[in-house]
């Protein structure tokens, strides 16, 4: 898909590593220019410099004064925002029954909180520009249970309905807002958590992923999507979630 977002501004939350960068990485090979975005402002710039045209922005999304001043730097130097990914993203391990409201905080802050603060300054901005795509990263983890990440999967189902609730709120304004949901996807947020898990639930994730959906997904297979969604060749799509997980849920043995 070269080419298909020529000229289009996209910012991408959580670019530094894992999905973030491999869409920063798409989106930029499909001719946009790549904001990217991270906490670790090294990163950050580690990934701009690999692109073909980019900037990078050091942001904690958590942070609502921060958010503001990027989208305003972004609007300032780019004169509009496009296309949103907000791939941001932490995960811990550890049952509800006895979990600390700071321990929930430390998740929903980033997973559900900071994408909150992205997506509607982001679309404040397409509003007065024609539009624009609003891509959220939340999680198969949205759909069911999640034993011992439950705040994570709490935070996915919440960026899941928030996103259809934006798409219907910004419709009229040209903006479509779609979640990306994957399954076991080979990230360090997944590769420093395994043990943590394997512990707490008495079980080989290994075998348990292999079981599920044949493999760990790689984040370059995630990226097609989003340049899909982030192009006018969705330009019908809004309110979707759209699952990337390698037959995982669709199946229930």
């Amino acid at each position: 898909m070269n080419g298909v977002l020529e000229g289009k501004t996209a910012v991408v939350t959580g670019a530094a590593k894992g999905i973030g960068r491999a869409v920063a990485e798409a989106l930029s090979a499909a001719g946009a220019h790549v904001v990217a975005v991270d906490i670790d402002g090294d990163g950050a710039a580690a990934t701009a410099a690999a692109l073909a045209s980019a900037t990078a922005k050091q942001c904690d999304v958590r942070d609502e004064a921060a958010v503001g001043r990027l989208f305003d730097e972004v609007v300032a130097e780019r004169s509009r925002v496009d296309v949103l990914v907000a791939a941001a993203g932490v995960a811990r391990v550890g049952p509800l029954v006895g979990m600390s409201l700071a321990d929930w905080h430390s998740v929903l802050s980033v997973d559900l909180d900071g994408v909150f603060l992205c997506a509607t300054r982001a679309a404040a901005a397409m509003s007065t520009t024609g539009g624009g795509s609003i891509i959220t990263i939340a999680s198969i983890k949205a759909f069911g249970g999640s034993p011992a990440i439950g705040h994570y999967g709490a935070a996915k189902a919440g960026v899941v309905s928030l996103t259809k609730t934006l798409a219907l709120e910004m419709r009229d304004h040209g903006i479509r807002a779609n979640a990306i949901c994957p399954g076991w996807i080979g990230t360090d947020m997944v590769f420093d958590r395994t043990a943590e898990l394997e512990s707490a639930l008495g079980v080989d994730m290994g075998a348990v992923i292999g079981h599920l959906q044949g493999r760990l997904g790689e984040p370059a297979e995630i990226a097609p999507l989003a340049v899909f969604l982030a192009s006018d060749r969705s330009s019908f799509c809004s309110g979707g979630t759209y699952v990337v997980d390698g037959g995982a849920t669709a199946s229930l043995v």
